[in-house]
């Protein structure tokens, strides 16, 4: 198998630009760039004012680095799309904890040129690790994502958790030889820390879906069966079950049902604090805030949301103030 070093020398780049937004990523940021540097002709990293070195060491791997204020992840990206002047042909979004393994990179350049024009997305399988250990099961590989697309064609679904890339004409194919591996090495405290702000933005994701507190962007667009279908089951099956059971049938459901036993002792881990503890958090968070929607009102919820969890739903505008291109 070719080292990354290898293609780089025997490929000259294509034309893409890579998206890869940070925060506090110096552990991860040379590792995720190292792996798409022989591939991309550009790659802007979009920073949120990072406090370690992550901006220095993207830098001096050859990146441009844009930092701007961070509200949401789909926020920042649909920003750094409308406003960084991407002017290659493709798109690749990737996440700072991400990598691209030496096969796909080379899938890419094999096929990429090749492809007709009706074919305007590519998807990628994600590989998952969890204390060092590939997530295999409990539903977890392959994960199928729209990662990479024609520049122009393509939008990021405006929700605060789990935005998806939408095509908005042709139709996406699968480049399999390889993954998009995501393995976060902050640790475990980071996990949970992070985890429990996804809950809460899950939970404004749902109260919205209740109450309408902003307008969100729920289409999938052209070529995403799959994934309206996973929205159905997100928005209307799990969605609308009862609050706490349905957290303890989808841990019996990853668990048994789709094998997650056979990930050992690290995936007993991930699957009890994913599949059961993080949704139970949810839910917890989703009860907390019907409370106070029901004592309270639905302004004094969202002065809360600003308040406790700097989670501002007011609409922001498309170029937002306090960003600045770093040399």
């Amino acid at each position: 198998m070719k080292t990354f070093d290898a293609i780089a020398a025997d490929k000259a780049h294509l034309s893409i630009t890579v998206i890869i937004l940070t925060f506090n990523e110096e552990i991860h940021i040379e590792r995720c760039i190292a792996s798409i540097v022989s591939l991309a002709e550009r790659i802007i990293v979009v920073d949120s004012f990072s406090t370690d070195r992550a901006v220095e060491i993207a830098r001096k791997m050859g990146a441009e680095v844009v930092q701007r204020a961070f509200k949401h992840q789909a926020d920042q990206f649909q920003w750094a799309l409308n406003n960084c002047d991407v002017g290659t042909e493709w798109v690749l979004r990737l996440d700072a904890d991400e990598y691209l393994e030496a096969p796909l990179v080379e899938e890419i350049f094999a096929r990429l040129p090749t492809l007709p024009e009706m074919i305007t997305g590519i998807e990628f399988k994600r590989k998952f690790y969890f204390m060092g250990r590939w997530i295999r099961w409990g539903g977890y590989y392959p994960i199928i994502l729209t990662r990479l697309w024609r520049t122009g064609l393509a939008s990021v679904e405006q929700r605060w958790m789990d935005e998806h890339v939408v095509l908005h004409q042709g139709s996406s194919i699968l480049f399999a030889k390889g993954d998009i591996v995501d393995e976060n090495l902050h640790g475990i405290d980071a996990w949970l820390a992070k985890h429990n702000r996804y809950a809460t933005r899950q939970m404004v994701d749902h109260i919205n879906l209740e109450h309408k507190l902003f307008e969100s962007e729920g289409g999938i667009g052209l070529g995403g069966h799959a994934q309206a279908r996973k929205n159905f089951l997100r928005n209307t099956v799990f969605g609308r079950s009862p609050l706490y059971i349905r957290s303890c049938m989808y841990y019996a459901y990853r668990m048994f049902f789709r094998l997650g036993f056979l990930d050992g002792f690290p995936g007993l881990v991930y699957h009890t604090l994913h599949g059961l503890c993080y949704y139970l958090l949810i839910d917890a968070k989703i009860s907390e805030a019907r409370q106070f929607i029901s004592e309270h009102g639905l302004e004094a919820f969202r002065a809360h949301l600003a308040r406790v969890h700097k989670i501002d739903l007011k609409e922001v505008s498309s170029v937002a103030t306090g960003s600045q291109i770093l040399s």
